[in-house]
């Protein structure tokens, strides 16, 4: 029996495991798929880093889901779960409203979020199971926790307008924000974890610590205390320095300013000072300086045209519509005058929903993304707006969307770690065999007992004593100097890459920039790039260049190949121009085509007008849709200028007559009508309709007597449009008679009132009415890609590097561009995946994985590693992986993708969210890898990162790399082992999160084949000598210590031993890491292939490590057993004296230095100034700084060992003899393997190296010239497939819109 004792302890962990069973994730599409199954992904346990990443959300945020790890999850549990969300709460705890209705977005571009794991296809929120168990889980929480909560149980955020006083008293986060890496707090600690998380700082530390014991330590206490101290402020003064950097572009962004409202006008404040609940007036080309509801604006019905180009790199504009309630908030008396409560969702990461509520007054109005105007984002052709705001500083979604800036561990810096400890093993050897070698004499040897007294019965407890001493002595093996000539040489070519004016981009004045300098080496073994497309490959800028009307073809500008030519039968083919079109009109056969042709342009859109007060005759036209704008500027550039829209109505002036058109009905454009149709009214009072689409539904769409042969001749361009890279649409229309529209009308409008699928209802009204049609022509719209893209995306590609294209937009649209871009080639065979479910995309991916293996060589080494076929694994197919550790191995081995069939994957968002589950994502990712072309599209922000993260964990020794120009691309960056953001414009949020920014993807091209290139052969020579070095000076301390019988005396003076890598060391690697080119830039930009030497670490490897290694064992016995040869305990001086072991250090000393030295002038490829400065100068340092030293520093009394060493050491011919012999010996073999390996063991780069000594002509150019003539062939096969259509536009609400809009009406001042 229980007594009366509390029970909350007992019953606390009890309640807590009931509380995560009955609240599991349910996957709606799971639960469709398969009736069923696991709550918990089990893939997602690879990616569980991202739980506490603000950027993938965190416990606390509104509408988010947590996900609860539960083996024995059932279907029904998850039913009950629902329900509970639905249920009375027995506990009194208030019940989470309904959600509110959510307004359709409008002006969203062609964007739409495939589901994810945290996102179902559900348009209302309450619908989505997801967001009840997230519900029910707040529920509950609040039932089983004993004590009451705190703000975080708050579930919305409360702003009353126009009333700071309540707003300041919730403590709402102030509106500064920063991106730097490091602030006054976390500086030392962040920077010292950095710092000793590298394997030597921590030896050394250790090292320093122990050498202050006096007993112990052969050395001056300082010896390894200074040096390090040097180390650390060194790579202390290079973070601060490229901290600052970031420091100063925030404390620019915090500066600037905003219009805020105080009283009963707008004053200017800082948007540092700018806080919750402030109303702001932003004008037209304005920033938002930070998230903000929209109340009103300048343009009819509260709408406001935004551009997102920092947020998703689309320069499109968005648009944006403020409430009826409040669009009439014209002045500022009228704005300060508003009284209400805004009912705001808590702050989140998600760039693309939003959910509150402004009551006014009595009325509770719904808000959500269409008012929505984000930080980062451009106010465009707008007057102004007035807003309020409702997030600030790192809680606004763009912030939210910048997680911290990751600490990244380089490839060659987890190798350097790695040799570190086998070092470290050979030292701690090293060191209990000397210990075991005194303890032996110590025990047994007569010369301690009787000439030194020792007793026996220490010598145990000295042995481990003897270890640190060792260890003391020998602690420089591991190189000291490594860590701080591996940052600086970093920091210098961080700033060469600053400097090249090759990348730099003059007409925006950005040039390429280094963030993050500690990863250059990672640019030279780069195996994935994942890419963005929008304003990464394309710069998303539409324009009109051809058409084809009548069967006759027309360009802006005619290719030299396509100009009119007459055949022998008096024919004329070929393409006209612009001018000539307009000629045509009037008076050729095909002119009533044309004229129809072009009206339809003008007239059969949703484009809106807008004009300028200050240049009335100047229109800019509005349009969601980039290809709408396009055609409408053609047809205006042609005579055909839309002047007027209006809400039942538009005109447009053709010659000196304005016609106006009569819009009856608009059937929208969606991706499973592909096409768009207007029916209007002409000035003769026709019923007529305008229809643009796809090839494929108009063909099939026509009148059977159309004219054939236009047929034919349109069909040929559209394929010639196809080919060069065009998004083509075809261009149709029919006569209506008024009855059957007058039918047709009634049967549209009963369907647009429909309360069940509508939509369904709709595009069934409007396929009554689009058929018999009659073709006109073709349109072809460049999408026009950034300069020198293709031949960036080529070059890459034949330097073994695979390209991932990441985008949100629709699938032929991103199809179209990977042609274009040569992202995609003719001779690739193309997979695309579009299933519906889950068990259908597993099923079609084992399919055709299992195709494309068969297909294989069987050596090909393409599969799971050993590890695929462990326990683990094995019971992973019945157990959820969560429920085991974290598989630390990757799957898969690193394939080289040479003479087999070219694939290329195509899959889009909502497939790829099934392939990305558990018992799917290794037949997809093994499948990817055996692609050379990789385009997932209508991906989510989180997918991308996700589609990182698979690859970079999976794919052995894979580096990966993501560049993109939008927040919603930050994710994948930082995923990613290289981060580079395109910074072209001001501000943008990719860039100031990457590693590196550079202002066109075409940079990327030299970024990698060049500065990477470079950089990675340059840092494996500068840890490789720094190894080689040390090895060999701190070896001969060993082979000393063999000959003093193990007594731990030092050979050389505690401070010239100090000075080694810090002066006469230092400069030799420093040359070769700042400096040193193995081949010119010009040879590897035109040998890309030889990038294929980064990604296979030919370079720097263990292999490579440990010859050097026994390399230093063999110089470092010569040159000991040289000088002691010579100089042995007989040797007697000019003076008298015998030769002491310090006079013996000082030669060896010396001679080590000239082989050293001439052993960086080996490796040396290219010579600069500094390099033969760094080189013999660090010789003459030594002549010059030695003598001086060994002089004065006796007297002061200091370094005393070193007293009357000058003269008879310099004053031998021995010596000078012996630093003659011994260096030359020592290098004798190292010239003869060089040799030897360029002669027999040929490497590629060997030969270009002799390309470019000897300049020999290249003969490529004629493999070139074949190489497109088969490029042209397979091009002609290629377009039996496709025809190019693309066509980027909102799937709905844009109807709705041109029917509230009137350009005639004068705008407000504000």
């Amino acid at each position: 029996m229980l007594d009366n004792t509390d029970t909350t302890g007992l019953f606390q962990p009890l309640l807590s495991k009931a509380f995560n069973f009955i609240t599991f994730k349910v996957d709606p599409r799971r639960q469709q798929a398969s009736g069923g199954g696991s709550s918990r992904n089990p893939f997602d346990s690879q990616f569980d880093d991202f739980s506490n990443d603000p950027k993938f959300g965190s416990s606390g945020y509104a509408g988010e889901t947590e996900l609860v790890e539960n083996p024995f999850s059932d279907p029904r549990t998850a039913k009950s779960a629902s329900n509970l969300a639905t249920k009375p709460n027995p506990y009194g705890a208030q019940p989470t409203p309904p959600a509110a209705p959510v307004r359709t977005p409008t002006g969203l571009g062609d964007y739409d979020p495939a589901p994810s794991r945290t996102q179902g296809t559900f348009k209302d929120p309450a619908d989505d199971p997801t967001a009840t168990v997230s519900r029910t889980r707040a529920t509950l929480r609040k039932m089983f926790t004993f004590g009451g909560g705190g703000d975080d149980d708050q579930a919305d955020r409360i702003i009353h307008m126009n009333d700071p006083i309540k707003n300041k008293e919730q403590k709402f986060l102030h509106n500064r924000v920063t991106t730097a890496k490091y602030n006054v707090f976390t500086f030392l600690p962040k920077f010292l974890y950095e710092q000793f998380s590298k394997y030597a700082n921590l030896f050394f530390l250790f090292t320093a610590i122990i050498q202050q014991i006096g007993q112990i330590s052969p050395t001056n206490k300082l010896g390894t205390a200074i040096p390090l101290s040097i180390v650390i402020l060194a790579s202390a003064v290079k973070e601060l320095i490229e901290d600052g950097r970031r420091n100063r572009q925030d404390a620019e962004t915090n500066a600037r300013f905003v219009k805020t409202l105080h009283g009963t006008e707008f004053v200017e404040k800082r948007w540092r000072d700018v806080e919750v609940g402030d109303i702001v007036r932003v004008d037209n080309s304005g920033f938002f300086p930070a998230d903000l509801i929209l109340l009103s604006s300048s343009e009819p019905d509260g709408l406001a045209y935004i551009e997102t180009s920092n947020l998703d790199g689309e320069t499109n504009l968005k648009i944006r519509q403020a409430l009826p309630e409040t669009s009439n908030i014209l002045t500022p008396h009228d704005v300060a005058r508003l009284e209400g409560v805004l009912k705001s969702e808590l702050p989140n990461n998600s760039l693309y929903t939003y959910e509150g509520t402004l009551r006014l007054k009595e009325k509770e109005i719904p808000l959500d993304p269409t008012q929505l105007l984000l930080r980062g984002a451009q106010l465009r052709n707008t007057r102004w707006v007035y807003a309020v705001v409702v997030f600030t500083g790192h809680e606004t979604k763009l912030m939210r969307n910048a997680t911290a800036t990751p600490i990244k561990r380089t490839k060659v810096e987890r190798q350097v770690n790695t040799q570190i400890i086998f070092l470290f093993g050979l030292l701690l050897t090293m060191s209990i065999i000397c210990s075991a070698g005194y303890f032996i004499r110590q025990v047994s040897a007569s010369f301690e007992k009787n000439i030194l007294l020792q007793q026996s019965n220490e010598a145990l407890s000295l042995f481990f004593q003897n270890i640190l001493t060792f260890i003391i002595l020998f602690n420089n093996l591991i190189p000291l100097s490594l860590i701080v000539t591996m940052e600086l040489t970093k920091y210098f070519i961080g700033a060469l890459i600053n400097s090249d004016l090759d990348m730099y981009h003059e007409e925006s004045d950005t040039p390429a920039t280094a963030r993050m300098s500690s990863l250059v080496e990672e640019l030279g073994q780069i195996d994935y790039i994942f890419s963005d497309k929008t304003g990464t490959l394309t710069c998303n800028v539409m324009e009109f260049r051809m058409c084809s009307i009548g069967g006759i073809a027309y360009a802006d500008v005619v290719p030299e190949d396509k100009k009119v030519r007459v055949d022998e039968n008096g024919r004329e083919s070929g393409y006209y121009t612009f001018k000539r079109l307009l000629e045509n009109v009037k008076s050729h056969p095909t002119g009533p085509h044309i004229d129809e042709f072009l009206t339809l342009l003008a007239v059969c859109h949703t484009v809106i007008p807008e004009t300028n007060e200050d240049e009335p005759g100047k229109i800019t036209y509005q349009a969601a849709s980039p290809d709408e704008g396009a055609l409408v500027k053609g047809a205006a550039s042609l005579g055909y200028v839309f002047t007027t829209r209006r809400p039942r109505s538009v005109s447009i002036i053709v010659g000196e007559k304005e016609l106006e058109y009569e819009i009856l009905n608009i059937c929208e454009f969606n991706s499973t009508r592909k096409r768009m149709s207007a029916v209007v009214r002409c000035p003769n009072g026709q019923v007529k309709l305008y229809t643009k689409g796809a090839d494929t539904v108009i063909f099939e769409r026509l009148a059977p007597d159309n004219n054939a042969t236009m047929l034919d001749a349109t069909t040929v361009h559209l394929e010639e449009y196809a080919s060069e890279g065009l998004r083509t649409l075809c261009i149709a229309y029919r006569d209506v008679p008024n009855d059957e529209y007058t039918q047709w009308a009634s049967i549209y409008d009963k369907a647009a009132t429909t309360i069940n699928n509508r939509q369904k209802a709709l595009d069934d009204a409007a396929e009554m009415i689009e058929k018999n049609l009659y073709l006109v022509g073709a349109t072809a719209i460049e999408d026009k890609l950034q300069d020198g893209v293709p031949d960036t995306i080529h070059t890459l590609a034949e330097g073994g590097i695979k390209i991932w294209v990441l985008t949100g937009d629709r699938q032929e649209t991103a199809i179209n561009i990977g042609y274009s871009c040569k992202l995609i080639t003719e001779e690739m065979s193309l997979i695309v995946v579009n299933e519906p479910t889950h068990f259908e995309t597993k099923d079609f991916l084992e399919k055709k994985l299992a195709t494309v293996k068969s297909g294989l060589p069987a050596n090909f080494g393409v599969g799971t590693t050993v590890e695929d076929d462990d326990f683990m694994t094995r019971m992973g197919r019945y157990v959820p992986l969560s429920n085991f550790p974290k598989r630390k191995k990757p799957r898969f081995k690193k394939v080289t993708l040479t003479d087999v069939e070219p694939l290329a994957l195509i899959i889009d968002g909502r497939t790829l969210d099934f392939a990305l589950e558990s018992d799917i994502a290794m037949t997809f990712l093994e499948l990817a890898t055996l692609c050379k072309a990789v385009v997932c599209c209508r991906v989510s922000p989180l997918q991308k990162a996700l589609v990182v993260k698979l690859v970079k964990k999976n794919v052995a020794d894979s580096i990966t790399l993501a560049i993109g120009d939008g927040a919603n691309d930050v994710g994948m960056i930082q995923a990613a082992h290289v981060g580079v953001g395109i910074s072209g414009m001001e501000g943008l949020q990719a860039a100031r999160s990457a590693d590196f920014a550079i202002a066109q993807f075409r940079y990327l091209r030299k970024l990698l084949l060049v500065h990477g290139g470079w950089a990675y052969s340059r840092l494996s020579k500068v840890i490789l000598y720094s190894f080689y070095k040390n090895i060999t000076m701190y070896l001969i301390q060993l082979w000393f210590t063999l000959n003093n019988g193990f007594s731990g005396q030092t050979l050389f003076e505690s401070w010239i031993l100090a000075s080694y890598n810090v002066v006469f060391a230092v400069f030799q690697p420093i040359a070769i890491g700042i400096f040193d080119q193995y081949v010119s830039a010009r040879m590897l930009d035109r040998y890309p292939q030889m990038y294929r030497s980064g990604q296979y670490s030919e370079f720097y490897n263990h292999r490579s490590f440990w010859s050097w290694i026994i390399n230093s064992f063999y110089h470092s016995l010569l040159i000991f057993y040289f000088f002691a040869w010579v100089y042995d305990e007989s040797a007697i001086l000019p003076d008298g004296r015998n030769a002491n072991h310090w006079l013996l250090g000082s030669m060896v000393y010396t001679a080590d230095v000239l082989t050293i030295t001439w052993k960086a002038s080996l490796v040396s490829d290219y010579w600069v100034k500094f390099t033969y400065i760094a080189i013999f100068g660090s010789v003459a340092l030594w002549f010059v700084v030695f003598p001086i030293y060994a002089t004065v520093a006796p007297m002061v009394p200091f370094s005393e060992e070193l007293n009357g060493l000058v003269s008879p050491m310099f004053s031998s011919g021995v010596f000078w003899f012996m630093i003659l012999l011994v260096p030359v010996t020592a290098m004798l073999r190292d010239y003869t393997w060089k040799f030897a390996k360029r002669m027999y063991f040929t490497r590629s780069y060997h030969i270009v190296q002799e390309i470019q000594k000897y300049n020999i002509p290249d003969y490529r150019p004629r493999q070139e010239w074949f190489r497109k003539a088969v490029h042209k062939v397979r091009m002609i096969q290629r377009l039996k497939r496709n025809r190019g259509f693309a066509f980027s536009q909102s799937e709905s609400g844009q109807a709705n819109l041109i029917r509230v809009y009137d350009t005639t009406r004068r705008k407000p001042r504000g």
